[in-house]
């Protein structure tokens, strides 16, 4: 957007504004102004006052000598301008080419024309008109990113925020600036909680102050302005209420995101919502992350080590992470079987052969291999999975090493996967970020991010998968003829060549090479995938991991496997049931970095997951 166009844009929201202050002023605390008249375009009830601000906007645009996109709360998505007045799909409006370029509007208006409503009925000063404005990219979706000037004013006291992009941020014409507070027993914290979190519980008695004003948009620039140092909404802000607001945010130089930490770029339309968490600067910011999702770094004092060892490099590094460890301090515990294979390493009198030939192979961490301490008692250090007690498990292997292992830790103990397999989807980094991670850990720089497991049970027998348990014929080439019922009622019968029950953990594996969907870590479900079925109609279910899940073999005279995480075999024979739910236990994992999880879909599964650089592994 050129400086011509922002200017154009600028006046029209500023005549927007004193349309819309005198309009609303008359009817404050009245009877007629609170009164309830429809249900507006986003599902909430549009009172007299929000209409009469509306229709004042409504009017500006269609009378303006430009055309624009209209974005608000109670009609929906319009195109204005020139004297004419149309309802659109936005997204689709973008997307059309058989538009002519005087056709083609040059703004998007995101407009709350009263956000607080309750409060200018009941004559509380917290109500405001947020305007944001994005250009015009002919040809695609607009989001978040394309918002370029934002605009808060605040109709009770005249308090007027400003924003442009790359301009910094303005409250009635003076540079703002947020708290330098970084401490949460100091915090002031604004927003709205939901039922029953008990993170935002938490969070709400370690802050000092807690506000709740009533409108979003003037809370978050209050953030911008140092009069809060963060605030929230765990219910789900529209990105209406959020367009100007974030943009004021982030030129002031403050954070906002979702709940997990990533980035806001939703598409602009009257339907997106998002949950959102803004904080005066980094610091302060990542602490409410991390309590929101409970992964508060807990102080590593010691760190369980274990590897695959049908390797020479697994070994070898593994010995190398051990030295690093006992050298900084804390202290180590070893799986059994790597204990004796180090010292055998140790013992080995081609030993320094076996480095040498090990860092020729792998050139790209040769150096890591250098002067490896191996007088370290590796016997005393050694320990049996199941009874490990540790602050953290070091797993130096693939996706299938990390399986195993979590199945036989306590699964309390969080998870640091270091991937010496082929994809290592589950795994954290690859080999050369070992010491660097390493040391943020230490540090007490790290996450911790839970993942769903599944408890299955047969027979009076209990078992648990994180990723997927798979029901498959004894015999192969034979069908299975499966009866599945979720919370007692049955969903299908089919004949297929097996079964996936997966966790979303497990959508990115098995559950996807059989057509699956790739299921988001965060979503609380469960994915029922049939192995090649012999109707065509059957298709996969998501459905809420609250469910119990009952599989039935119906074919007399063959046995079904069920396999969990490829690591335990059982047998279940006909008429007998399978029943799957949530384990009350959850697994977690260590996290060094914010890399989400969709861009790790695309890093991990391009091409099968095998990069053509040698990652340390042959399998």
């Amino acid at each position: 957007m050129d400086a011509k166009t922002k200017k154009i844009a600028k006046r029209l929201a500023n005549k927007i504004i004193k349309a819309v202050g005198p309009a609303v002023r008359e009817y404050v605390g009245t009877e007629l102004g609170g009164t309830e008249i429809k249900i507006g375009a986003d599902g909430t009830p549009t009172s007299f006052i929000d209409q009469i601000a509306e229709e004042k906007v409504i009017n500006i645009l269609k009378n303006a000598e430009v055309l624009s996109y209209l974005v608000s709360e109670e009609i929906g998505e319009l195109k204005l301008g020139k004297g004419t007045k149309r309802s659109v799909s936005l997204t689709k409006e973008l997307r059309r080419k058989d538009l002519s370029e005087e056709e083609i509007p040059k703004f998007i208006f995101l407009i709350d024309p009263v956000d607080g409503t309750s409060n200018a009925i009941k004559q509380i000063p917290a109500y405001a008109i947020s305007i944001a404005v994005a250009e015009v990219n002919p040809g695609r979706a607009a989001t978040l990113n394309d918002v370029e000037l934002g605009f808060v004013y605040n109709l009770a006291n005249g308090n007027y925020f400003e924003a442009e992009k790359g301009k910094g941020c303005q409250l009635n014409n003076e540079n703002v600036k947020p708290s330098d507070n970084v401490k949460i027993n100091k915090m002031t914290l604004g927003g709205f909680t939901k039922t029953g979190t008990t993170e935002a519980s938490k969070l709400v008695d370690l802050a000092r102050r807690m506000r709740v004003l009533g409108s979003v948009v003037l809370e978050l620039s209050y953030v911008a302005s140092g009069r809060y140092d963060a605030f929230l909404d765990l219910r789900g802000s529209r990105i209406i209420d959020i367009a100007a607001g974030k943009l004021i945010l982030e030129e002031a130089g403050c954070i906002i995101t979702d709940k997990y930490g990533q980035k806001l770029n939703n598409v602009l339309s009257i339907y997106e919502k998002t949950i959102v968490v803004a904080a005066n600067n980094r610091e302060m910011h990542k602490q409410i992350i991390d309590i929101l999702n409970d992964n508060q770094a807990d102080i590593i004092g010691k760190i369980g080590i274990i590897s695959r060892i049908d390797q020479d490099i697994p070994i070898l590094f593994s010995a190398k992470i051990i030295e690093y460890i006992l050298t900084n301090g804390c202290e180590v515990v070893i799986e059994k079987r790597l204990a004796q294979k180090l010292l055998e390493l140790k013992d080995d009198p081609n030993l320094d052969n076996i480095i040498q030939d090990t860092k020729d192979r792998y050139p790209e961490i040769a150096h890591m291999l250098d002067h490896i301490d191996f007088n370290i008692d590796y016997e005393k250090l050694g320990e049996e999975l199941y009874n490990f007690e540790c602050d953290m498990a070091t797993i130096l292997g693939g996706d299938g090493t990390l399986l195993r292992t979590q199945s036989r830790l306590n699964p309390e103990i969080p998870i640091f996967g270091i991937n010496m397999g082929t994809v290592g989807f589950l795994t954290e980094i690859e080999v050369k970020h070992t010491f660097d991670a390493l040391k943020e850990i230490l540090k007490g720089d790290y996450y911790k991010e839970k993942r769903t497991r599944l408890v299955v049970s047969h027979e009076n027998h209990n078992f648990t998968a994180m990723n997927e348990v798979v029901v498959m014929t004894e015999k192969p080439a034979k069908m299975l003829h499966f009866e599945i019922k979720v919370d007692g009622e049955t969903i299908e019968e089919v004949r297929a060549d097996g079964l996936i029950v997966s966790t979303p953990s497990g959508s990115t594996a098995y559950a996807m090479s059989a057509g699956g969907p790739i299921v988001d870590p965060k979503v609380a479900g469960f994915i029922i995938i049939p192995i090649c079925p012999y109707k065509l109609g059957v298709r996969p279910f998501v459905v809420s991991d609250n469910s119990e899940i009952t599989v039935k073999q119906l074919k007399k005279g063959k046995n079904a496997v069920f396999v969990m995480d490829g690591q335990i075999n059982e047998e279940a024979e006909y008429d007998e049931e399978i029943t799957f739910k949530k384990s009350d236990k959850d697994a977690y994992f260590i996290r060094t970095s914010s890399k989400y999880f969709y861009e790790k879909v695309k890093d991990k599964l391009q091409e099968g997951g095998i990069e053509n650089n040698n990652r340390c592994n042959n399998e």
